[in-house]
Protein backbone atom coordinates (compact mmCIF):
# COMPACT_ATOMS: atom_id res chain seq x y z
CA UNK A 1 0.00 0.00 0.00
CA UNK A 2 1.65 3.34 -0.88
CA UNK A 3 0.69 6.84 0.72
CA UNK A 4 -2.14 7.27 -1.47
CA UNK A 5 -4.16 4.76 -0.75
CA UNK A 6 -3.13 4.73 3.01
CA UNK A 7 -5.06 8.09 2.80
CA UNK A 8 -7.63 6.69 1.15
CA UNK A 9 -8.09 4.23 3.27
CA UNK A 10 -8.11 6.65 6.47
CA UNK A 11 -10.72 8.95 5.24
CA UNK A 12 -12.97 6.18 4.56
CA UNK A 13 -12.54 4.46 8.00
CA UNK A 14 -12.67 7.61 9.77
CA UNK A 15 -15.94 7.81 11.59
CA UNK A 16 -16.48 4.54 11.13
CA UNK A 17 -14.23 2.33 13.36
CA UNK A 18 -12.25 3.74 16.73
CA UNK A 19 -8.71 5.64 15.53
CA UNK A 20 -6.93 2.49 17.07
CA UNK A 21 -8.62 0.19 14.56
CA UNK A 22 -7.10 2.20 11.75
CA UNK A 23 -4.06 2.86 12.80
CA UNK A 24 -3.88 -0.85 13.38
CA UNK A 25 -5.26 -1.65 9.80
CA UNK A 26 -2.78 0.99 9.17
CA UNK A 27 0.66 -0.90 10.24
CA UNK A 28 -0.89 -3.99 9.00
CA UNK A 29 -0.78 -3.06 5.77
CA UNK A 30 2.08 -0.77 5.19
CA UNK A 31 5.76 -1.66 4.65
CA UNK A 32 8.17 -0.93 6.69
CA UNK A 33 10.05 -1.80 10.83
CA UNK A 34 6.77 -3.14 13.10
CA UNK A 35 7.17 -2.06 16.59
CA UNK A 36 5.85 -3.64 19.52
CA UNK A 37 5.05 -1.56 22.62
CA UNK A 38 5.98 -3.35 26.16
CA UNK A 39 2.50 -2.73 27.35
CA UNK A 40 1.15 -5.65 24.42
CA UNK A 41 3.30 -8.10 25.57
CA UNK A 42 2.78 -10.73 28.60
CA UNK A 43 5.72 -11.26 30.41
CA UNK A 44 6.64 -15.25 29.79
CA UNK A 45 9.08 -17.51 31.99
CA UNK A 46 11.58 -19.92 30.13
CA UNK A 47 10.12 -22.86 29.27
CA UNK A 48 12.87 -26.06 30.09
CA UNK A 49 13.40 -29.46 28.56
CA UNK A 50 15.76 -29.82 31.25
CA UNK A 51 16.02 -26.66 33.81
CA UNK A 52 18.70 -24.44 33.72
CA UNK A 53 20.44 -26.95 30.85
CA UNK A 54 18.17 -27.31 28.06
CA UNK A 55 15.96 -24.39 26.82
CA UNK A 56 12.56 -24.87 24.85
CA UNK A 57 13.44 -22.35 21.80
CA UNK A 58 16.59 -21.88 22.13
CA UNK A 59 20.19 -22.27 20.86
CA UNK A 60 22.76 -24.23 22.81
CA UNK A 61 26.36 -25.44 21.56
CA UNK A 62 28.03 -28.18 23.22
CA UNK A 63 31.66 -27.56 22.36
CA UNK A 64 34.96 -29.74 23.21
CA UNK A 65 38.54 -31.20 22.34
CA UNK A 66 37.87 -34.00 20.23
CA UNK A 67 37.61 -37.52 21.63
CA UNK A 68 35.35 -36.14 24.28
CA UNK A 69 32.24 -37.84 23.47
CA UNK A 70 30.38 -34.79 22.30
CA UNK A 71 28.12 -36.74 19.96
CA UNK A 72 27.97 -39.77 22.79
CA UNK A 73 26.78 -37.01 25.11
CA UNK A 74 23.84 -35.76 22.40
CA UNK A 75 22.66 -38.93 22.15
CA UNK A 76 22.21 -39.70 25.63
CA UNK A 77 20.38 -36.25 26.21
CA UNK A 78 18.17 -37.39 22.91
CA UNK A 79 17.53 -40.59 24.34
CA UNK A 80 16.23 -39.43 27.87
CA UNK A 81 13.32 -36.99 25.82
CA UNK A 82 12.48 -40.20 24.32
CA UNK A 83 11.53 -42.21 27.21
CA UNK A 84 10.81 -38.81 29.45
CA UNK A 85 13.62 -40.43 31.72
CA UNK A 86 15.52 -38.91 34.43
CA UNK A 87 18.04 -35.90 33.77
CA UNK A 88 21.40 -36.25 35.27
CA UNK A 89 20.21 -34.15 38.34
CA UNK A 90 17.45 -36.61 38.73
CA UNK A 91 15.04 -34.55 37.57
CA UNK A 92 12.31 -36.03 35.22
CA UNK A 93 11.82 -35.03 31.55
CA UNK A 94 8.57 -35.49 30.03
CA UNK A 95 8.43 -38.27 26.78
CA UNK A 96 8.34 -36.29 23.34
CA UNK A 97 10.18 -36.48 19.89
CA UNK A 98 13.65 -35.69 18.57
CA UNK A 99 14.93 -35.01 15.37
CA UNK A 100 18.98 -35.20 15.06
CA UNK A 101 20.97 -33.82 11.75
CA UNK A 102 24.15 -35.15 11.86
CA UNK A 103 26.81 -34.65 8.98
CA UNK A 104 29.77 -36.83 10.24
CA UNK A 105 28.00 -40.22 11.98
CA UNK A 106 25.87 -42.73 9.82
CA UNK A 107 22.49 -42.74 11.59
CA UNK A 108 22.47 -46.86 10.60
CA UNK A 109 25.71 -48.07 12.10
CA UNK A 110 25.93 -45.82 14.63
CA UNK A 111 23.73 -43.00 15.99
CA UNK A 112 20.90 -44.98 16.11
CA UNK A 113 23.05 -48.42 18.10
CA UNK A 114 24.45 -45.79 20.47
CA UNK A 115 20.64 -44.43 21.24
CA UNK A 116 19.77 -47.85 21.88
CA UNK A 117 22.36 -48.82 23.75
CA UNK A 118 21.42 -46.02 25.78
CA UNK A 119 17.71 -47.57 26.33
CA UNK A 120 16.41 -44.96 24.18
CA UNK A 121 13.02 -45.08 21.92
CA UNK A 122 13.88 -45.10 18.31
CA UNK A 123 10.55 -44.51 17.05
CA UNK A 124 10.70 -40.97 18.99
CA UNK A 125 14.24 -40.45 16.91
CA UNK A 126 13.99 -38.89 13.59
CA UNK A 127 16.48 -38.39 11.64
CA UNK A 128 17.31 -35.21 8.65
CA UNK A 129 18.21 -37.50 5.53
CA UNK A 130 17.92 -35.70 2.50
CA UNK A 131 15.77 -33.07 0.66
CA UNK A 132 13.58 -33.93 -2.69
CA UNK A 133 13.49 -31.34 -5.12
CA UNK A 134 10.91 -32.19 -8.49
CA UNK A 135 10.90 -35.89 -7.29
CA UNK A 136 14.61 -36.51 -6.73
CA UNK A 137 16.92 -37.01 -3.68
CA UNK A 138 19.33 -34.92 -2.89
CA UNK A 139 21.69 -33.87 0.05
CA UNK A 140 19.81 -31.68 2.94
CA UNK A 141 21.20 -28.08 2.10
CA UNK A 142 20.70 -25.57 5.72
CA UNK A 143 20.49 -22.54 3.58
CA UNK A 144 17.76 -24.12 1.17
CA UNK A 145 15.75 -26.44 3.25
CA UNK A 146 14.92 -24.60 6.87
CA UNK A 147 11.38 -24.04 5.35
CA UNK A 148 10.81 -27.28 4.65
CA UNK A 149 12.17 -28.52 7.85
CA UNK A 150 10.14 -26.70 9.54
CA UNK A 151 7.18 -27.89 7.98
CA UNK A 152 8.86 -31.48 8.47
CA UNK A 153 8.79 -30.98 12.29
CA UNK A 154 5.43 -29.39 12.29
CA UNK A 155 4.42 -33.13 10.58
CA UNK A 156 5.62 -35.18 13.09
CA UNK A 157 4.76 -32.87 16.45
CA UNK A 158 6.19 -33.14 19.63
CA UNK A 159 9.87 -31.97 18.52
CA UNK A 160 11.49 -31.01 22.47
CA UNK A 161 15.19 -31.24 20.67
CA UNK A 162 16.99 -30.78 17.79
CA UNK A 163 20.68 -31.88 17.63
CA UNK A 164 22.93 -30.56 14.60
CA UNK A 165 26.09 -32.57 14.34
CA UNK A 166 28.14 -30.13 13.87
CA UNK A 167 26.98 -27.10 13.83
CA UNK A 168 29.27 -25.54 11.68
CA UNK A 169 27.48 -27.57 8.55
CA UNK A 170 24.79 -24.73 9.22
CA UNK A 171 26.97 -22.15 8.03
CA UNK A 172 27.24 -21.25 4.61
CA UNK A 173 29.72 -18.41 4.51
CA UNK A 174 32.98 -18.56 6.67
CA UNK A 175 32.75 -19.69 9.81
CA UNK A 176 35.73 -17.29 11.45
CA UNK A 177 33.65 -14.34 9.89
CA UNK A 178 30.97 -12.92 12.78
CA UNK A 179 28.98 -11.32 10.59
CA UNK A 180 28.30 -14.54 8.44
CA UNK A 181 28.28 -17.04 11.29
CA UNK A 182 25.29 -14.66 12.97
CA UNK A 183 23.47 -14.87 9.55
CA UNK A 184 23.89 -18.63 8.82
CA UNK A 185 22.85 -19.65 12.78
CA UNK A 186 19.50 -17.16 12.42
CA UNK A 187 17.27 -20.02 10.38
CA UNK A 188 18.28 -22.35 13.14
CA UNK A 189 17.49 -19.67 16.13
CA UNK A 190 13.81 -18.73 14.18
CA UNK A 191 13.64 -22.70 14.05
CA UNK A 192 13.66 -23.36 17.27
CA UNK A 193 11.44 -20.56 18.29
CA UNK A 194 8.79 -21.51 15.94
CA UNK A 195 9.18 -24.98 17.16
CA UNK A 196 9.27 -24.63 20.62
CA UNK A 197 12.31 -27.31 20.85
CA UNK A 198 15.47 -26.66 22.11
CA UNK A 199 18.49 -26.92 19.65
CA UNK A 200 21.70 -28.01 20.59
CA UNK A 201 24.76 -27.49 18.08
CA UNK A 202 28.11 -29.41 18.75
CA UNK A 203 31.41 -28.07 18.03
CA UNK A 204 34.74 -28.55 18.61
CA UNK A 205 37.77 -26.43 20.94
CA UNK A 206 40.83 -25.40 19.77
CA UNK A 207 43.55 -26.80 20.85
CA UNK A 208 45.88 -25.33 23.46
CA UNK A 209 44.67 -22.27 25.57
CA UNK A 210 44.45 -24.27 29.42
CA UNK A 211 43.47 -21.72 31.96
CA UNK A 212 41.12 -19.70 29.68
CA UNK A 213 37.60 -18.69 29.94
CA UNK A 214 36.24 -21.98 27.87
CA UNK A 215 33.75 -20.38 26.35
CA UNK A 216 36.26 -18.76 24.07
CA UNK A 217 37.65 -21.74 23.43
CA UNK A 218 35.02 -22.59 20.48
CA UNK A 219 36.28 -22.45 17.31
CA UNK A 220 35.39 -20.15 14.69
CA UNK A 221 34.07 -17.10 15.25
CA UNK A 222 32.79 -15.74 18.55
CA UNK A 223 29.16 -15.44 17.50
CA UNK A 224 29.03 -19.37 17.62
CA UNK A 225 28.91 -19.07 21.54
CA UNK A 226 27.54 -15.47 21.10
CA UNK A 227 24.14 -16.33 19.34
CA UNK A 228 23.99 -19.37 22.06
CA UNK A 229 22.14 -18.36 25.02
CA UNK A 230 23.90 -21.84 27.12
CA UNK A 231 27.46 -22.75 26.09
CA UNK A 232 27.81 -26.25 27.33
CA UNK A 233 31.52 -27.66 27.44
CA UNK A 234 32.80 -30.94 27.56
CA UNK A 235 36.48 -32.04 28.78
CA UNK A 236 38.72 -34.79 30.24
CA UNK A 237 40.32 -33.21 33.59
CA UNK A 238 42.36 -34.31 36.14
CA UNK A 239 39.98 -35.99 39.00
CA UNK A 240 40.75 -35.70 42.40
CA UNK A 241 43.22 -39.13 42.70
CA UNK A 242 44.89 -37.93 39.92
CA UNK A 243 43.02 -40.25 37.76
CA UNK A 244 41.94 -38.67 34.52
CA UNK A 245 38.00 -37.64 34.61
CA UNK A 246 35.76 -36.22 32.32
CA UNK A 247 33.27 -33.10 33.19
CA UNK A 248 30.27 -31.69 31.55
CA UNK A 249 29.99 -28.33 32.54
CA UNK A 250 27.97 -25.35 32.05
CA UNK A 251 30.33 -22.81 30.66
CA UNK A 252 27.83 -19.72 29.66
CA UNK A 253 24.49 -19.02 30.08
CA UNK A 254 22.08 -15.92 29.60
CA UNK A 255 19.20 -17.18 30.80
CA UNK A 256 20.37 -18.78 33.89
CA UNK A 257 22.87 -20.23 36.16
CA UNK A 258 26.42 -20.32 34.08
CA UNK A 259 28.41 -23.06 36.65
CA UNK A 260 28.15 -26.59 37.84
CA UNK A 261 28.65 -29.79 36.02
CA UNK A 262 28.52 -33.30 35.84
CA UNK A 263 31.45 -35.91 35.78
CA UNK A 264 30.31 -38.64 32.86
CA UNK A 265 31.69 -41.85 31.11
CA UNK A 266 32.24 -43.23 28.14
CA UNK A 267 31.22 -47.15 27.75
CA UNK A 268 31.52 -49.36 24.95
CA UNK A 269 28.51 -51.66 25.40
CA UNK A 270 26.47 -54.56 23.04
CA UNK A 271 23.46 -51.94 21.81
CA UNK A 272 22.42 -55.45 19.61
CA UNK A 273 23.39 -58.89 19.07
CA UNK A 274 26.56 -58.24 17.45
CA UNK A 275 26.85 -54.78 17.45
CA UNK A 276 28.65 -52.32 19.10
CA UNK A 277 28.12 -48.85 20.86
CA UNK A 278 29.70 -46.15 22.58
CA UNK A 279 27.04 -44.88 25.72
CA UNK A 280 27.28 -42.42 28.31
CA UNK A 281 27.30 -42.79 32.20
CA UNK A 282 26.26 -40.09 34.35
CA UNK A 283 28.31 -39.39 37.56
CA UNK A 284 28.01 -37.25 40.43
CA UNK A 285 27.55 -33.18 40.31
CA UNK A 286 30.25 -30.56 40.39
CA UNK A 287 30.88 -27.55 41.84
CA UNK A 288 32.34 -24.33 40.26
CA UNK A 289 33.21 -22.28 37.10
CA UNK A 290 33.74 -24.29 33.79
CA UNK A 291 36.88 -22.53 34.15
CA UNK A 292 37.80 -23.77 37.55
CA UNK A 293 36.34 -27.48 36.79
CA UNK A 294 38.68 -27.92 33.39
CA UNK A 295 41.78 -27.58 34.58
CA UNK A 296 43.49 -29.82 32.34
CA UNK A 297 41.60 -30.09 29.17
CA UNK A 298 44.20 -31.03 27.12
CA UNK A 299 46.37 -33.64 29.34
CA UNK A 300 45.39 -36.36 26.30
CA UNK A 301 47.67 -33.97 23.20
CA UNK A 302 50.81 -34.25 25.49
CA UNK A 303 53.54 -35.76 22.97
CA UNK A 304 54.00 -35.86 20.05
CA UNK A 305 51.71 -39.01 19.21
CA UNK A 306 49.19 -37.47 21.05
CA UNK A 307 49.30 -34.47 19.11
CA UNK A 308 48.99 -36.75 15.89
CA UNK A 309 46.13 -38.73 17.22
CA UNK A 310 44.25 -35.76 18.46
CA UNK A 311 44.87 -33.91 14.91
CA UNK A 312 43.48 -37.33 13.16
CA UNK A 313 40.50 -37.32 15.44
CA UNK A 314 39.82 -33.58 14.50
CA UNK A 315 40.47 -33.95 10.88
CA UNK A 316 37.27 -37.21 10.92
CA UNK A 317 34.74 -34.97 12.23
CA UNK A 318 35.76 -31.62 10.18
CA UNK A 319 35.75 -34.04 7.31
CA UNK A 320 32.75 -36.05 7.97
CA UNK A 321 31.20 -37.69 4.65
CA UNK A 322 31.88 -34.46 3.03
CA UNK A 323 34.42 -32.61 0.11
CA UNK A 324 35.87 -29.45 2.33
CA UNK A 325 38.02 -27.10 0.18
CA UNK A 326 42.02 -27.72 1.52
CA UNK A 327 41.68 -23.81 2.47
CA UNK A 328 38.93 -24.37 5.07
CA UNK A 329 40.60 -27.20 6.73
CA UNK A 330 43.89 -25.29 6.87
CA UNK A 331 42.33 -22.28 8.47
CA UNK A 332 39.79 -24.40 10.52
CA UNK A 333 43.20 -26.57 11.92
CA UNK A 334 45.14 -23.39 12.35
CA UNK A 335 42.16 -21.98 14.21
CA UNK A 336 41.96 -25.08 16.74
CA UNK A 337 45.95 -24.63 16.81
CA UNK A 338 47.04 -27.39 15.35
CA UNK A 339 50.66 -27.43 13.77
CA UNK A 340 50.03 -27.21 9.45
CA UNK A 341 53.17 -29.79 10.01
CA UNK A 342 51.05 -32.28 12.31
CA UNK A 343 47.71 -32.08 9.90
CA UNK A 344 49.68 -33.19 7.11
CA UNK A 345 50.84 -35.87 8.94
CA UNK A 346 47.99 -37.01 10.12
CA UNK A 347 46.41 -36.71 6.78
CA UNK A 348 49.02 -39.08 5.16
CA UNK A 349 48.24 -41.39 7.93
CA UNK A 350 44.34 -41.39 7.37
CA UNK A 351 44.93 -41.86 3.31
CA UNK A 352 43.22 -38.56 2.91
CA UNK A 353 42.16 -38.27 -0.50
CA UNK A 354 43.73 -34.95 -2.42
CA UNK A 355 42.24 -33.54 -5.33
CA UNK A 356 42.00 -30.70 -7.50
CA UNK A 357 38.76 -28.96 -8.62
CA UNK A 358 38.26 -26.97 -12.13
CA UNK A 359 39.79 -24.75 -13.84
CA UNK A 360 40.60 -21.62 -11.43
CA UNK A 361 39.65 -24.03 -8.54
CA UNK A 362 40.91 -24.89 -5.33
CA UNK A 363 42.34 -28.18 -4.03
CA UNK A 364 40.20 -30.30 -1.76
CA UNK A 365 40.13 -33.01 0.72
CA UNK A 366 38.14 -36.02 1.81
CA UNK A 367 38.33 -38.80 3.54
CA UNK A 368 38.35 -42.19 1.49
CA UNK A 369 35.22 -44.17 1.52
CA UNK A 370 36.66 -47.12 3.26
CA UNK A 371 39.95 -47.79 5.36
CA UNK A 372 43.38 -48.01 4.67
CA UNK A 373 44.01 -51.77 4.64
CA UNK A 374 47.81 -52.81 5.16
CA UNK A 375 49.09 -54.39 2.35
CA UNK A 376 52.68 -54.41 2.33
CA UNK A 377 55.49 -53.00 4.10
CA UNK A 378 56.12 -50.25 1.41
CA UNK A 379 52.38 -49.13 2.00
CA UNK A 380 50.81 -49.68 -1.10
CA UNK A 381 47.48 -47.74 -1.85
CA UNK A 382 44.00 -48.98 -1.28
CA UNK A 383 43.06 -50.23 -4.77
CA UNK A 384 39.20 -49.91 -4.04
CA UNK A 385 39.59 -45.96 -3.07
CA UNK A 386 40.74 -43.44 -5.25
CA UNK A 387 44.55 -43.76 -5.79
CA UNK A 388 47.11 -41.63 -5.48
CA UNK A 389 50.63 -42.69 -7.16
CA UNK A 390 53.49 -40.20 -7.45
CA UNK A 391 53.93 -38.66 -11.19
CA UNK A 392 56.59 -40.28 -13.01
CA UNK A 393 57.51 -36.50 -14.30
CA UNK A 394 56.58 -34.38 -11.15
CA UNK A 395 56.80 -36.47 -8.40
CA UNK A 396 53.91 -35.02 -7.94
CA UNK A 397 50.18 -36.97 -6.02
CA UNK A 398 48.49 -37.83 -8.83
CA UNK A 399 44.81 -39.24 -8.48
CA UNK A 400 42.75 -41.11 -10.95
CA UNK A 401 41.01 -38.98 -12.41
CA UNK A 402 44.59 -37.36 -13.38
CA UNK A 403 44.72 -34.27 -11.35
CA UNK A 404 47.87 -33.87 -9.99
CA UNK A 405 48.91 -32.16 -6.31
CA UNK A 406 52.44 -30.91 -5.78
CA UNK A 407 53.70 -33.11 -2.54
CA UNK A 408 57.47 -32.51 -0.61
CA UNK A 409 59.87 -34.76 -1.25
CA UNK A 410 60.17 -37.82 1.46
CA UNK A 411 61.18 -36.67 4.76
CA UNK A 412 61.52 -33.15 3.71
CA UNK A 413 60.01 -30.90 6.34
CA UNK A 414 57.16 -28.92 5.67
CA UNK A 415 56.89 -25.32 6.16
CA UNK A 416 53.98 -24.72 8.66
CA UNK A 417 53.38 -21.24 7.31
CA UNK A 418 53.72 -21.61 3.69
CA UNK A 419 51.09 -21.54 1.42
CA UNK A 420 50.50 -24.78 -0.07
CA UNK A 421 47.42 -24.64 -1.85
CA UNK A 422 46.81 -22.88 -5.31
Amino acid sequence: MNRADYDHLAAQLDGEISPGAVEAAHSFDLDGVHLVNGADLKPEPIAWLWKHWLALGKLHILAGAPGQGKTTIAIGLAATVTIGGHWPDGMRCQPSNVLIWSGEDDPADTLLPRLIAVGGDPKRCYFVASSRIDGEPVPFDPARDFVQLTEAIERIGGVSLLIVDPVVSAVTGDSHKNAEVRRSLQPLVDLGAACRCAVLGITHFSKGGQGQDPTQRVIGSVAFSAVARIVLVAAKVKGEDGEPARVLARSKSNIGPDDGGFRYFLEQTEALPGIEASRIAWGEAVQGTARELLTDPDAEDDGEQGAKESAEEFLRELLGGDTVPAKQVKADCLEAGYAWRTIQRAADGMSVIRKKGGMGDGWYWRLPKMPKPAEDAEGAKDANVESLAPSASSGALASSDGSVEPAPAPDQPVDDDAEVFE
